[in-house]
């Protein structure tokens, strides 16, 4: 069942992410151009899903359990570090290069032009590399 509903999950979150026109790298573009061609509306779509997520979250983590696995699976994490900056920095300049982040990049994987392609196989290489980096990193 667990896989079920991650299937459906993952079609109910490309269906938004194409409804709300997120997999157009022009409206991305445009909306992180806040001294020129500057685009609001994606931040409703972001604001609304802030939104879903304030008010979800917190009933859901009452439950004992989650509905469709055995436990919840929560960050343990919480301190701001050099990794998640850098991190945080990169994809935003890559975000703003591309005009995609990871969920639209895969969403727009369905139009299969050139472009697209080519922008998957970038973040495929960029997070190959980043492994290898990071994990040369934390063996010094």
């Amino acid at each position: 069942m667990s896989l079920v509903m991650t299937l459906i999950a993952g079609i109910l979150f490309g269906l938004g992410l194409s409804v709300a026109q997120m997999i157009d790298p022009a409206k991305v573009v445009n909306f992180l151009d806040l001294l020129g061609t500057w685009d609001p509306s994606l931040a409703f779509v972001m604001g609304g899903g802030l939104l879903v997520n304030a008010i979800a979250t917190p009933l859901i983590l009452k439950q004992p359990k989650p509905k469709f696995a055995e436990i919840f699976r929560l960050p343990t994490k919480t301190d701001l570090d050099a990794r998640l900056i850098l991190g945080g920095l990169i994809f935003g300049v890559g975000w703003g290069l591309a005009g995609y982040c990871p969920g639209p990049m895969i969403t727009s994987l369905s139009f299969a032009n050139s472009a697209i392609l080519t922008v998957v196989l970038s973040y495929l290489v960029g997070t190959w590399i980043s492994k290898r980096a990071l994990a040369a990193w934390d063996r010094r």
